[in-house]
């Protein structure tokens, strides 16, 4: 069974200033940097066009630092690639992604919308995770998301204080 969760940033630029953030490699490279104090990080591929715009990044987590209910899954350190897709930029402006882990036990996805808001604009990301593991799925689909929460709190920061700097 999958879980899902939602997540807001709420941010004082206006949508306009969001949009040109995520089309800048430097703010990339920002949030790249920022998760480098978790976890070995890069930006493999970094695309804008009239479609949108198109990013994928690799994180590696050292097996040993995974909670123990997470190692008796991977056997290996984890490497995750996440592929980010924003559509072009419109009044509400449309996004998805997507995570895999090679030979992991499940799946993560979720679609984002960037809104304006009175105060600014808000960056909402719908999230669902699922592991195909008996007994153990629902604790390992949790813990994704509880990351992923922690995660998404970060990039929201790096966001802010990229566009208090550049906007």
């Amino acid at each position: 069974m999958a879980r899902r969760m939602n997540y807001s940033a709420r941010l004082p630029f206006t949508t306009e200033q969001v949009y040109g953030a995520l089309t800048s490699q430097s703010y990339w490279d920002a949030i790249v940097e920022e998760l480098r104090k978790y976890s070995e990080n890069e930006m493999t591929s970094f695309t804008v066009s009239d479609a949108g715009i198109d990013v994928t990044m690799r994180h590696i987590i050292p097996r040993h630092t995974l909670p123990d209910i997470a190692q008796t899954v991977m056997k290996k350190d984890m490497v995750i690639t996440r592929n980010i897709h924003h559509d072009a930029f419109g009044e509400t402006t449309s996004g998805k992604y997507d995570a895999s882990i090679p030979a992991g036990p499940g799946s993560l996805t979720g679609v984002t919308e960037l809104f304006a808001t009175e105060t600014g604009s808000t960056l909402r990301t719908t999230s669902e995770a699922k592991v195909y593991i008996p007994f153990v799925g629902g604790k390992l689909e949790q813990l994704m998301l509880v990351n992923l929460r922690d995660l998404w709190s970060g990039e929201a920061e790096v966001t802010h204080d990229w566009l208090k700097k550049n906007a």
